[in-house]
């Protein structure tokens, strides 16, 4: 039987909400500046693999900061943690937005991502602590808003401002977001007691850990600039971070609980089930907000602008399914809605394998909002799922062990997915350009152009259809680790 819903207090909602609203800048600004990569190019006059530091530095920067979260609320209040992690976003923002060269824009990231990752880690460890573990799923969907909202409005508020003004206001537009947070965190959020004033930070410990995100990071990211795996710079990069990672296995099992990442939090199913849940769900979710958008405009011709409105529906379908996941996780566990959430994300993704320049975008659209459903309830249970059966002295570092599952996994789901893509079309492009040379083609001279554009569009859409099989194919394998996770359905009597 069903257990029955717990009532969250109106009061914790409002803490709840007061923290969200603070991650909303660092999960907007990280959307937006994808739409501004050209505008970037041509404002430095530098070329794209340069701009392309702002993402990449960002990334890093979140990687490095992470393992310092469960410290600082060891040693200080968490409501002043929080505050400071604001400030910080607000003067990287502001640096960003005043800079004056890519390289000045570069390092304001990194001060951007150092703020949100405190940020990040932080909005689910407070929320765990004031919520507590009866109504996690209800709170995770919460937490869940602006994970949902910054993907859904960040393309499209970016696309207006790339449109209308200048790249500048992606940062600016920040402040005011910063200032409203800073504010409602002094009126409204309550103190958080640090946890263990007389902690000692592992110094070593987080340079492992460290060294382990960031280097399998960067060299996944380097994958999907060369569109494949096997160059020397991935291959050498996965490799040191392997070997970081062996390296803190050896180290956590000696120091225990002293350790920035206790190895006892692997000995909790749910904890397990939850990070390879969250690292697969890279695929699935960042994967395909990197895929979707190029899409539209690679495949279905449309602007920028338009193709940031053409994902709408999925953004729908996840509103539509974010409060009742919540709700699920609650009373069933998250382990029958993730599976029931992959399922639908499957349905919702398959489709787009046969999807090409000519298909309606009703039908698209109708698709989208399937898949929407499907995507918003993989996420937050999986969270939610994390810290099941654990102390609350461990929640902080659990928190540092599935934020990093997550970077990792959003690194390694966008460079597989766009070395799938690219790797396709290149080696067709190049195919297709000598058999065009070695006149393999009997084609009149006069058809030769119109010819030649359709076998490439062909190449390309096929390039895309491949990604997303990909996607489709990675939301099933999330079904393995869905058996580890809580089950709260119980047996009639």
């Amino acid at each position: 039987m069903m257990q029955s819903t717990n009532k969250i207090p109106k009061s914790t909602i409002v803490i709840a909400l007061v923290i969200v609203f603070g991650a909303m800048a660092p999960l907007l600004d990280s959307t937006m500046i994808n739409i501004a990569i050209n505008d970037l190019v041509t404002s430095f006059h530098s070329s794209v693999t340069t701009v392309q530091w702002t993402v990449t530095c960002y990334l890093l920067a979140t990687g490095v900061a992470v393992p310092f979260s469960s410290w600082l609320l060891n040693k200080f209040d968490g409501k002043l943690v929080f505050l400071a992690g604001e400030v910080l976003f607000g003067i990287g923002s502001v640096l960003s937005a005043l800079a004056p060269n890519i390289q000045f824009l570069i390092a304001a990231r990194l001060v951007q991502g150092f703020a949100g990752g405190i940020i990040m880690p932080l909005l689910t460890t407070l929320i765990v602590q004031t919520a507590g573990a009866a109504v996690m799923g209800q709170m995770m969907a919460t937490v869940g808003l602006p994970m949902i909202l910054g993907p859904l409005f960040g393309p499209i508020i970016g696309g207006i401002i790339i449109k209308f003004v200048s790249w500048r206001w992606i940062f600016w537009i920040n402040v005011p977001v910063v200032i409203i947070s800073i504010l409602l965190i002094i009126w409204k959020m309550p103190h958080y007691p640090a946890q263990n004033k007389a902690a000692k930070m592992d110094f070593i410990g987080i340079l492992l850990l460290v060294m382990a995100s960031s280097s399998v990071i960067y060299g996944m990211v380097k994958a999907a600039h060369s569109a494949n795996f096997t160059n020397q710079t991935t291959l050498t990069f996965i490799g040191a971070g392997g070997l970081a990672l062996v390296m803190y296995v050896l180290w956590g099992w000696r120091q225990k609980s002293r350790a920035v990442l206790p190895l006892d939090l692997f000995h909790f199913r749910s904890f397990n089930g939850s990070g390879l849940g969250l690292f697969m769900a890279g695929t699935v979710l960042n994967g395909a907000m990197l895929l979707l958008p190029l899409y539209f405009q690679n495949v279905q011709q449309m602007s920028v602008i338009n193709a940031a409105l053409a994902l709408l529906p999925q953004g729908l379908g996840m509103l539509v399914s974010r409060s009742l996941t919540g709700k699920l996780t609650d009373q069933l566990g998250a382990k029958y809605v993730v599976l029931g959430s992959v399922l639908i994300a499957f349905i919702g993704t398959l489709p787009f394998y046969w999807f090409d320049q000519n298909t309606a975008y009703w039908l698209i659209a109708i698709v989208l909002f399937i898949r929407g459903i499907g995507a918003g309830g993989i996420l937050m249970p999986l969270m939610a799922d994390a810290y099941t059966g654990m102390r609350a002295d461990q929640v902080p570092a659990a928190t540092i062990g599935s934020r990093i599952i997550q970077n990792v996994g959003s690194a390694f789901g966008s460079a597989l997915v766009t070395t799938v893509v690219m790797s396709y079309s290149t080696s067709h492009v190049k195919t297709f350009t000598s058999q065009l040379k070695a006149r393999k083609f009997h084609v009149d001279p006069s058809h030769l152009q119109a010819f030649s554009t359709a076998h490439l569009t062909a190449i390309r859409t096929a390039a895309f259809q491949n990604g997303f099989l990909l996607i489709s194919l990675a939301a099933l394998a999330i079904i393995l680790p869905t058996l580890l996770l809580t089950n709260k359905m119980k047996p009639r009597a």
